[in-house]
């Protein structure tokens, strides 16, 4: 097991696709043990331990000074609600291009996604800044809510950080920004971030709980929830 670790790493298959097959091979041995009678098999995963791969921090690149203000100016109408979309609601970038009309609830606030990353259908809760996007856009007669694929969307974001002059910046650190902003400016809990976000497990969700430390500490100093200094 460990030299197929190292002929995957060889291979210079990413850390996390490792991960996912290890987990593969060892939910095989459970299911070998357990229901084919063959207990006397023992799972080589857990023993090479010591050679699974580290998998790499996440980015923690944020919007810096008036790098959003920059954006927004140098989107085009139609990209920047994109970018309003993406920091109002933490949406990926699949499910922003596959939004249709049909699938929006104006009155129950919600937008309904029924393709997803984790290939979940999700009931997305929609901010007043989302439904304020929403009420801004004219209806196109293909029904698609932006009316733009994911390559659409990648070149978009291509032009627009050349254009306000932005570096380092990647159209999915919009979506951790969004994140982020769901722990530092609410009191939703970790399992309400989750169902917005649409993370399958609270691992990664619980990258971003640091955040909130400061709101902890001022309640701590009697501080109400609407005194909170915000994190710089």
């Amino acid at each position: 097991m460990a030299d197929y670790i190292r002929e995957r790493e060889g291979q210079k298959v990413k850390s996390a696709t490792v991960l996912s097959e290890l987990a593969t091979l060892s939910h095989l041995y459970t299911v070998v043990r357990s229901a084919w009678g063959m207990s006397y098999l023992v799972n080589p995963v857990p023993l090479a331990r010591a050679a699974k791969p580290k998998v790499p921090r996440g980015r923690e690149r944020r919007l810096i000074g008036d790098e959003e203000a920059r954006l927004l100016a140098a989107a085009s109408p139609e990209f920047r609600a994109v970018i309003r979309f993406v920091l109002a609601t933490a949406m990926r970038r699949g499910e922003i291009a596959e939004m249709r009309w049909e699938h929006v609830d104006m009155k129950r606030r919600a937008v309904l996604l029924p393709k997803t990353k984790n290939g979940e259908v999700r009931d997305m809760p929609l901010s007043p800044v989302a439904l304020e996007v929403f009420g801004s856009l004219l209806r196109r007669i293909d029904g698609s809510v932006l009316g733009a694929s994911t390559n659409a969307i990648s070149l978009a974001w291509k032009r627009t950080v050349k254009k306000a002059g932005i570096t380092g910046l990647t159209f999915l650190d919009l979506r951790h920004e969004a994140i982020s902003r769901l722990f530092e400016d609410t009191d939703l809990d970790m399992l309400e971030i989750r169902a917005i976000s649409g993370h399958k497990t609270l691992q990664m969700p619980a990258r971003y709980t640091h955040l909130r430390t400061h709101r902890l500490a001022d309640r701590l100093a009697g501080m109400g929830r609407t005194e909170s200094a915000p994190v710089n």
